[in-house]
């Protein structure tokens, strides 16, 4: 039995492999990390807990809420016991995620017993009430002002405005030195084996200037890494008509290009993740160049056989997109590119997923995440014919991972003896815990310094020599701060 207050699950879907190395993750690659909880309380104060499963775009939504609740009074705890009632933000991407979903809450009904249920999942209320009758409330994602009236009605706010004061950058779920920055909802693409659309909405995005304030403040706070993230980065502002807002005594648009730039000059890493390949991205490439965007681009291609993608409804154009991987390498040849497949797509031959791995040795991408396809309920790709039985899925993911893996290991192979630039995450007494430029939290790969680390503290950006080289993680020594 575990002892003392027993903590959220927090995200059970997240696999964490033996040994110093997380990677790769092998069902789900876009969560996102663990949630950091604080623990300071008042005598009587009312406490919320927060279970934040799914990816960084739900944990953006976590923190909103929970910096509402604060704002209100409430404290924050980090297990079951300490909490007064239990909010659980759900995923529903896929039906695994769906059963996890209902796995957590089971949990903070059995550990706590008052539980509220939001997130994606929560569009479908009698789907969790079926499961689970006694949570207090289901409200569906983004839904702040449903989930606070229910918060209210279970736990009634007690707040004390002399004492309790929000921090201006409010509540956070990542470590201090790095934070996500959600600069829309919802999407536009009408992919066949997603729901998201359905349950988030079409693009909503966020003004320009908006966006820029929270970055300035976050950045002000302390954040050494901004991770920019959407449904689809690249269509930022097509809903606003890239409409201007006031910035800095002048104006700045409503679109990706412009607003990169933007964060660039904030001093801070910008990471872009979600990057759909349109034509214009290729103005992005620049200001990596530059230095004033990551060299990193993070972008859902999902396959690349023409009648697969056209089977799910997306933009048939793998070739295409061959030719805009070499452009930006010529633009920006330190570049990192990332992506996620699916394979056993319904309808998927061996001749189709032949033809993906075929590609893969001719994009050579440097961060490969892949799915193996599942039936989501409201999908319409569960009504294709030929469904690819479950352990043809497992064998073509055995062969796509086997692929991604050896391209990563010689791409890491080569690094071996640079000099690169890594921010620090962790530091315990075997060593630091760092990531380089090419490297986002929890999904991609790390680099470990595991002698002269004294005196590194996360947040940290140091130089390293790269001294070793595995699959997906590397070793160096520090050879400048």
């Amino acid at each position: 039995m575990q002892a003392g207050p027993r903590p959220f699950a927090a995200a059970p879907l997240c696999v964490i492999a033996a040994g110093m190395s997380q990677n790769p993750p092998n069902l789900r690659p876009d969560l996102a990390p663990k949630p950091v909880f604080g623990t300071d309380r008042r005598a009587g104060q009312p406490t919320i807990g927060m279970v934040s499963l799914g990816c960084p775009k739900a944990l953006v939504d976590s923190e909103r809420i929970l910096t509402r609740l604060r704002a209100e009074g409430y404290a924050i705890s980090p297990d079951y016991k300490g909490a007064d009632a239990v909010i659980v933000n759900t995923c529903g991407f896929l039906d695994s995620a769906k059963a996890e979903s209902l796995e957590a809450i089971g949990e903070a009904l059995r550990e706590n017993g008052k539980v509220l249920v939001t997130g994606c999942l929560g569009a479908e209320p009698e789907y969790i009430t079926g499961a689970h009758p006694k949570v207090l409330a289901v409200t569906g994602p983004h839904q702040y002002e449903a989930v606070l009236d229910a918060v209210h009605k279970a736990v009634p706010p007690a707040p004390d405005p002399f004492i309790e004061l929000m921090p201006a950058t409010g509540v956070k779920l990542t470590p201090r030195h790095y934070s996500y920055l959600k600069i829309s909802e919802g999407c536009n693409h009408a992919c066949k084996f997603c729901i998201i659309p359905d349950m988030r909405g079409k693009l909503a995005s966020r003004p320009a200037h908006a966006v820029l304030r929270e970055a300035e403040k976050l950045v002000n706070a302390g954040v050494r890494e901004l991770l920019v993230i959407s449904q689809d980065t690249s269509a930022y502002g097509v809903d606003r008509k890239h409409d201007l807002s006031p910035w800095k005594g002048g104006e700045v648009r409503a679109h990706i290009t412009d607003l990169a730039r933007e964060l660039g000059g904030l001093g801070a890493w910008v990471r872009l993740h979600y990057v759909y390949p349109y034509p214009h991205v290729r103005q992005l490439v620049p200001l990596m160049a530059e230095g004033l965007v990551l060299p990193y681009l993070d972008i859902p291609l999902q396959h690349a056989h023409p009648d697969t993608l056209r089977r799910m409804a997306r933009p048939a154009a793998a070739a295409k997109t061959l030719d805009e991987i070499a452009a930006w390498r010529r633009d920006s040849p330190d570049i990192v590119l990332r992506s996620t497949f699916i394979v056993g797509y319904p309808g998927e031959t061996e001749a189709e997923f032949q033809t993906l791995l075929d590609w893969m040795d001719e994009a050579q991408l440097d961060r490969v995440g892949c799915f193996q396809y599942e039936n989501v309920a409201g999908a319409r790709s569960n009504d294709l014919p030929d469904h690819v039985p479950d352990e043809v899925k497992q064998e073509r993911w055995d062969r796509f991972m086997e692929k991604a893996q050896a391209i990563s290991e010689a791409k890491l192979a080569a690094k071996v003896g640079q000099v690169m630039q890594v921010i620090v995450d962790e530091v315990d007494d075997e060593g630091a815990t760092c990531r380089t430029k090419a490297d986002a939290p929890e999904i991609d790969g790390n680099l470990f310094i595991d002698e002269g680390f004294e005196g590194l503290n996360p947040g940290d950006l140091v130089t390293v020599t790269v001294e070793e080289a595995g699959e997906y993680d590397m070793w160096g020594r520090v050879t400048g701060v």
